[in-house]
C-alpha cells in the first residue's frame, strides 16, 4: 500500500530536527562542562570561571554556525520542491514518520516541522476529504454503516494491516459496513487529538452521501483515549455525531495509564535530584506530550494544564465514565497464560497491564465499571498482536453481531 509524500518536504523535515538536536546535544555538553569544572555546592575559583567563559564562547559558536547552516539548507530545499515533485513513500517511510510524531509530535507541530502528522480520515492509505463527491468517490459502494479505525501511539492506518490480516477490512465484508481509519499526531495531547476529533466526525457525519445508521469505533491503545476524549467534548458541544454511536471496541487500551510512560517519569526525578547527572534529565523529557499523557490516561486539558507534566505527582485526573446508550467493551492481552496470577495482571501485554485495559480501579469514581460480558482477557498475546490475533478478531465480531 502506497501513499504519495514530497520527498523535499521530508528532508527539510529531517535537516530542521538534525539543526535543533545538534544545538540540544551542545547544550547538553556545556552543562556537563559547567558541572564538572564548577562542581556543585563547592565555591569556584577565577580560573574555573575563566575556563567556563572561554569555552562559552566556543559553544555559542558552534551553536551560531549550526543554525545558519541549517537554515541554509532549509531554504535550498524549500526551493527544490517544485523540481522533486511527489514521489511515492514506502510503508516503511510512513512507519518512521509515525514514530516520530509520537515521540517528538509536539514539537514537530510547535515548529511547523513537515515532518509533522495532521489529523485526517484516510482510505487505502490516501487521504479523504470530507466533501459528498470525494466520499462517493472513495467509496463507490457506500452505505450507511461507518466503522472508524483509531490507531495507538507512535503507529499509523497503514499498521492494522498485519500478517495480511486487517480487522477493518474483515468486519467491513463481514457486515456490510464502510470501513474509514484516522490517521493522527500521537505526540500532541491525547485531548487536542480528541477535540479535533470531534470536530472531524461532525463534519463526516454531516456530509456522509447517504443516511447514517451507525457508527461503531474499532481502537487500538491510544487510539481508545483519544475517541473517549472526542466523545466527552462531543457531549460537552452538544454535536450530533455521537447520536450515531452505537458500539466502541477498545483493544489494550491503558484507560488507566501505562506503566513504562509511569517509570519514564520516575527516572526524569531521580535524575534531577543527582547533581552530576542533572544535565541528562533533559534527554528524559524530549518525549511528547501524548507520551506523558499515558502515565495516568489523561482525557481532557483540565487534566494537565498548569501542570508540569515532568513532575512526579499522583492521578489528578478528572473522572470521565464510559459513555451512556453507547455499548462499551474492552479487550486485555497477557504474553503468558495463567491470566489470573498477579505477575500476569501487571505485566499485561508487556505495554498495558490487564486492570488499565479493562477500567478497572481501586478507586470507585474512577472504575470505567465495564459490563463483565462486554470484557476479553487473551492470552498469549503482545500489546501489537491485538492487531493480527484471530482469536481477538472472533471476539470483537460476535459483539459487532
Amino acid at each position: 500500500m502506497l501513499n504519495k509524500k514530497n520527498t523535499s518536504a521530508d528532508l527539510q523535515g529531517l535537516t530542521r530536527l538534525i539543526t535543533d538536536a545538534t544545538i540540544g546535544i551542545t547544550d547538553l555538553v556545556e552543562a556537563m562542562h559547567r558541572r564538572v569544572v564548577n562542581p556543585p555546592l563547592l565555591p569556584s575559583t577565577p580560573i574555573q570561571n575563566l575556563i567556563t567563559n572561554i569555552a562559552g564562547i566556543t559553544y555559542k559558536n558552534i551553536k551560531r554556525s549550526t543554525r545558519l547552516i541549517g537554515n541554509g539548507t532549509d531554504k535550498a530545499l524549500g526551493q527544490l520542491t517544485s523540481v522533486l515533485g511527489e514521489t511515492k513513500a514506502t510503508d516503511e517511510r510512513e512507519a518512521i514518520r509515525s514514530v516520530l510524531n509520537g515521540v517528538i509530535g509536539d514539537y514537530l507541530e510547535k515548529n511547523d516541522n513537515p515532518l509533522k502528522i495532521d489529523m485526517q480520515f484516510r482510505h487505502q492509505a490516501n487521504a479523504i476529504p470530507l466533501d459528498r463527491k470525494n466520499l462517493e468517490k472513495a467509496y463507490p459502494t457506500i452505505n450507511g454503516r461507518i466503522l472508524l479505525m483509531v490507531h495507538g501511539s507512535c503507529m499509523n492506518d497503514i499498521q492494522w494491516t498485519r500478517k495480511e490480516h486487517n480487522h477493518g477490512i474483515a468486519l467491513a465484508k463481514e457486515f456490510n459496513q464502510t470501513p474509514i481509519y484516522l490517521n493522527y499526531n500521537s505526540g500532541r495531547h491525547i485531548s487536542t487529538n480528541g477535540q479535533v476529533l470531534n470536530k472531524l466526525l461532525e463534519e463526516l457525519t454531516q456530509h456522509w452521501p447517504v443516511p447514517v445508521e451507525e457508527l461503531i469505533i474499532l481502537a487500538h491503545s491510544m487510539g481508545g483515549l483519544v475517541s473517549r476524549s472526542a466523545i466527552y467534548y462531543s457531549q460537552q458541544q452538544q454535536q450530533s455525531w455521537t447520536q450515531y454511536l452505537k458500539k466502541i471496541i477498545f483493544l489494550g487500551t491503558p484507560h488507566h495509564g501505562a506503566p513504562l510512560e509511569q517509570a519514564g517519569n520516575f527516572v526524569d526525578v531521580v535524575l534531577e535530584n543527582i547533581p552530576y547527572a542533572k544535565p541528562f534529565a533533559r534527554l528524559g523529557k524530549i518525549r511528547s506530550a501524548g507520551v506523558t499523557d499515558l502515565r495516568y490516561g489523561n482525557l481532557v486539558d483540565e487534566d494537565w494544564q498548569d501542570n508540569d507534566r515532568f513532575k512526579m505527582q499522583g492521578d489528578q485526573r478528572n473522572n470521565i465514565s464510559l459513555p451512556e446508550q453507547v455499548e462499551c467493551y474492552s479487550i486485555a492481552g497477557i504474553v503468558g497464560k495463567a491470566s489470573t496470577s498477579t505477575s500476569s495482571q501487571l505485566l499485561g501485554d508487556n505495554m498495558v497491564s490487564v486492570k488499565s485495559a479493562l477500567g478497572q480501579h481501586k478507586k470507585a469514581s474512577k472504575n470505567l465499571n465495564f459490563k463483565q460480558k462486554n470484557t476479553w482477557i487473551v492470552e498469549k498475546c503482545n500489546h501489537t498482536e491485538l492487531l493480527s490475533n484471530l482469536k481477538v478478531y472472533d471476539k470483537i465480531k460476535s459483539w459487532v453481531a
